[in-house]
């Protein structure tokens, strides 16, 4: 199966599968998994944060660093594009009590941070407290620039905001940068990290912080049921990722880049409206073709892709320059 669905598609590699078998487990909920420990030690290693937890996904990382920087009440702003704002089903709102306050996005995925500070509410007990700025790199496949991150950090540092980043994809980031990890996490208070997209590992996800923030973190994880037992399996291929999966997303970035070039030859599609930095490509479809139809046809020859206007494909390990050959061979002939 072709599947340009996602990056969360991707399956264990074969090494991957050996360190899960082999992975020494216990009872993380009791803090007794070598594992899920090791894990959470690399991560602050690497990334340069006090203290580290593992979560079952994405959408819990970036739920408990909400809950863990706010209050009841509280406000945090953010993208209108943003997944935790407009993927991750309300949960900010749903289960923590928290006012979002969505800011258009740029065209290159960033906020206008002049608007960010018209939207920070005053000190009076009609408002919200505004409490956080969140941030996520990458956006739809666009990368944040360095000078962004920094102006960002300059904005939150003189209102007296903490700055979250909704780093899914963050490595992808990096790799497209071409600088180390740290030189994007060290502009902010927390980052979640998705260990289960581009980095193929199966399940899990990273959130990153102060002592005192994971620590209240760790306990709202509970509170969500997410604590787990013995995760260490998981945790041993989410540290393979990082490990041995990171340089490779340039292959990825590559790939997306071709794929882009290979859907402009065909009559209806059109990528040259969209900013392609990393491995998600989006393309403008004419309105006489029939993506749905095509998606059912291609399905019957082992290929799937969602279809939407625009259409959205992301590359990943699991697809190959050949593979992408095949797809457009096929996908030219349904329409």
């Amino acid at each position: 199966m072709i599947d340009f669905r996602s990056d969360t598609v991707t399956k264990p590699t074969a090494a991957m599968r050996a360190v899960m078998n082999d992975a020494p487990v216990g009872d993380d909920v009791y803090g007794d998994d070598p594992s899920v420990n090791q894990l959470e030690q690399y991560a602050i290693e690497r990334h340069g944060f006090e203290s580290a937890l593992y979560c079952s996904s994405g959408t819990q990382a970036n739920l408990l660093a909400l809950m863990a920087h706010c209050e009841r009440g509280d406000e945090y702003i953010c993208g209108q594009q943003a997944h935790n704002y407009k993927f991750e089903g309300g949960g900010a709102a749903v289960l923590g009590s928290i006012q979002p306050q969505p800011i258009e996005n740029n065209a290159d995925g960033s906020l206008d941070l002049n608007k960010v500070v018209a939207a920070i509410k005053a000190d009076d007990f009609h408002f919200a407290k505004t409490k956080l700025l969140s941030l996520e790199n990458t956006i739809g496949g666009k990368v944040l620039p360095l000078s962004y991150l920094k102006e960002a950090r300059e904005c939150v540092d003189k209102h007296n905001l903490a700055l979250h980043l909704d780093g899914a994809r963050v490595y992808n980031a990096a790799v497209k940068l071409g600088v180390d990890i740290t030189e994007i996490t060290q502009y902010f208070d927390s980052v979640s990290i998705c260990l289960s997209k581009g980095l193929g590992a199966p399940v899990g996800s990273l959130l990153l912080g102060s002592k005192a923030l994971i620590d209240k973190a760790r306990r709202w994880r509970k509170v969500l049921g997410g604590g787990m037992r013995q995760a260490g399996m998981l945790a041993a291929a989410g540290q393979h990722a990082l490990e041995h999966h990171v340089a490779r997303l340039a292959e990825d970035h590559d790939n997306a880049a071709y794929l882009a070039e290979q859907l402009n030859t065909l009559t209806g599609f059109d990528t040259s409206t969209f900013q392609i930095d990393t491995n998600i490509v989006y393309a403008n479809v004419a309105e006489h073709i029939d993506l749905k139809a095509v998606a059912h046809a291609l399905k019957e020859q082992n290929m799937l892709f969602s279809p939407g206007k625009p259409l959205r494909l992301v590359t990943h390990l699991g697809v190959t320059k050949q593979d992408i050959d095949s797809f457009i061979a096929a996908l030219a002939a349904e329409i």
